[in-house]
Parts: structure tokens; sequence; C-alpha cells
């Protein structure tokens, strides 16, 4: 098989700095220590399908041609390959001293008229949009390209994306054997205008062919709250403010997302829409990025980890992500400062109807491991009311 090899190096720069995407603001993260993120999660994918495909997994023996550019959208992120491994590597082109959207729609036109059955790319919702757009430009046996996104921006609501990198090697491991159809799916992002406004939504950009897969393909981001779950709403909200009573050094950490930002009007709260929040008594620190939120966090938690902290998280509707998809402030340091213990999952009953597991990706396998080996983790769901919900295994 023939496979496509896009990376956006811009993509998801900005997520432990707090931005909301890394379009437009590139030189902005860098500059603010910001690391590459969508590239060695390439490299993470790339190597995990290598070791699948030397291994009895790969029944029918393919090889896969990589067609790629030289450079951080392309060759940079490679494994190591010996004499005899199943990849081949053609380079196309070269990667641009900057890159920008017009670099990323050349990219897929040229590997397109390569031959590539498949494009894997690496980015987040925006990377898709250009992907889908280069795409659209070149008619209709170029739309029908099947698309495995590897998740490596800040924002991922589109069906094309694995749950992770290491999914995404299974996807097309399985999809070069011919174990996978590919289905329409659609392509969404965050409505940049509403969100200016100070209101979230995600918004339907268009539709892509992507491998159907449930296990490893996260599906579209839903919205599903209710304007009649306000009073279930105000019931977690007021389930939050009894434990701000019982115990008054508590301090919490409020994820993103529109559940937890209603909560907190009932709390009178102004919280952040897409940011991570942490209150402490009276004080309120809003926005954090991921050294703020080491620094609050540190400041409270004393050296034995007595002094009580609770995180709360709102599943994504659809996705059922917990960790890994619009928060990435909560960097591995972050979470495990708090410790897997101080987390309680927040969810209206609309939200939990088909959600059998939550998603873990926190960009760390070993503490993805830690979560996983939990195996369950406790999700509000009314004032008092909590249940367990599974963890996903990937």
């Amino acid at each position: 098989m023939r496979l496509g090899i896009v990376v956006n190096p811009d993509a998801g720069l900005g997520g432990k700095l707090g931005f909301k995407g890394s379009d437009g603001r590139a030189e902005e993260a860098r500059a603010a220590g910001a690391e590459d993120r969508a590239g060695p999660r390439m490299h993470q994918c790339l190597s995990h399908l290598l070791a699948l495909a030397t291994s009895s997994l790969n029944r029918s023996g393919v090889t896969l041609d990589l067609l790629v550019w030289e450079g951080r959208m392309g060759s940079t992120w490679l494994p190591s390959l010996e004499t005899d491994a199943p990849f081949t590597v053609e380079v196309l082109g070269t990667t641009p001293d900057s890159t920008s959207p017009e670099d990323t729609t050349k990219l897929v036109q040229e590997l397109v008229k390569a031959g590539a059955e498949a494009l894997v790319y690496a980015g987040g919702d925006g990377t898709t949009r250009d992907i889908v757009k280069a795409l659209e430009a070149m008619g209709d046996d170029a739309q029908k390209t099947a698309l495995i996104g590897v998740p490596g921006g800040v924002k991922m609501h589109s069906g094309c994306f694995a749950t992770t990198p290491k999914a995404a090697a299974e996807v097309v491991l399985s999809f070069a054997l011919g174990d996978l159809r590919t289905a329409i799916t659609e392509v969404m992002d965050l409505d940049e205008t509403v969100y200016a406004k100070g209101e979230w939504k995600v918004r339907m950009y268009g539709e892509a062919w992507t491998p159907s897969s449930p296990r490893f393909m996260q599906g579209a981001k839903e919205q599903v709250e209710r304007v009649s779950e306000e009073d279930t709403i105000e019931g977690l909200a007021h389930h939050v403010a009894t434990l701000l009573a019982d115990e008054p050094d508590l301090m919490v950490v409020w994820g993103s997302g529109g559940t937890l930002r209603r909560m907190g009007e009932h709390l009178n709260q102004e919280l952040t829409l897409l940011g991570i929040d942490v209150q402490h008594g009276d004080t309120v620190h809003n926005d954090l990025n991921e050294h703020g939120l080491l620094e609050v966090i540190s400041a409270h938690v004393d050296e034995n980890g007595q002094r009580p902290v609770l995180l709360l998280l709102s599943p994504m509707g659809g996705q059922g992500f917990l960790i890994g998809r619009g928060n990435l402030q909560l960097s591995p340091a972050v979470l495990r400062l708090i410790g897997h213990g101080n987390i309680l999952g927040v969810a209206t009953p609309s939200k939990l109807i088909g959600l059998e597991a939550v998603r873990i990706d926190t960009g760390d396998d070993d503490l993805d491991a830690e979560f996983q080996a939990k195996r369950f983790i406790k999700i509000l769901q009314g004032f008092r009311t909590t249940r367990l919900i599974r963890v996903a295994d990937v």
C-alpha cells in the first residue's frame, strides 16, 4: 500500500500554553518555549506501525510504501529502518523553512498524484480542514482518499482521528490488510466567530472518508446537552458546593467545557470556556497554562499530599475523551501532581447515553497505563449521585 505522510509541524504547539489553537500563533508558542507535539506523535505512530508490520499480525506480509517530504512535514519523524523493514520511503519534495496551510495543500495534492491510497496525518482540526479542502479541489476520486488522523493538535473534534497515535497505527495496518472499509465521517471544528463572543459551538465544515473502526477511531464530536438539563447542572454544582463547604481548604481544578462552565455560573464563578481554572477559597486563577497550573497546585499540595485537591473533568460528547482533547494544559506533570485518585468526571445524563467507557490520552504511555490499570473512573451525574465508568484500553 502507498501511504502518504503529512505532518503539520506547528499543530498542538499552544496546548500546554493554554492557547485554544495554534493557527497563526506558532512563532509566539515557540518563543514561549513550546515543544513539537504533532511530529513526535507521528513518530510514535509510525514506530508502532513498524512493530506491527514486522509481527505475526501482518499475516499477508504487506509492505507499506511511505510517500513523504523531506524535513519536518515528513521524513524527520520516520523511525529508523533496517534493510529488511516492510517499509519503503519515497521522497517527493522538501519542507520549506516556514510552513503554512498552502504547504499542506501542496503536499497533499502531490501525495495523491503520486498514488497515495491513504493519508496518515498528524495535526488538529485545522489541519483536517486544510487536507479536506485540498482533496475537494482535486475532484471526486481524490475526495475518497482514506484519511487517518494522528491526534497532534489542540482541538480534535473531527471523526477522522484515531484515539491515540498507537491506535492510528492499528488502523493503518488493518486497512492495509483489507480488514477495514472506509466510511464517511464529519469534519468538525470550533466556530471561532461564535467563540469570540464567549460561546462554545462546534460546526461541521465538510466530510471525509476514513477507515471505520469504532474501537480505534474516535468519532465526531457531538453537542448533546439540552436546556431541559439545567436542573441537573444545578444539582452538579450543588454537589461541588457541599464539597467546598465540608472541606474549606479544598482546591478545585476546573476543566474545560460547557457543562463545567454552567456549573460555575451556579456557584457565582466565571469560568473559562476552553481553559483550565483553579479555585481555592475566594481566589480563582483563570485560564492557566501548564506552567501556571504547576505553580499554583505545587504551592497548595504539601510534600505528603495531605492538602486536598480535586480535578473536575467533563467527557467530550460523542467521543468520551476525559483527557487529551482540548485540555493539553493538563500535562503528564500536572496530572501526576494532582494524582489520578483526585479526578472526578462530571457528566449530564444525555452525555452518559451510549458512553460505555472514557478515553485517556495524556501523551505519556506510562501514565496512560496507570489510568487503564485503575479500570474505572468515578463520574458525577447528579447531586451526590455517581457511577463508575470503564477506562478504555486504547
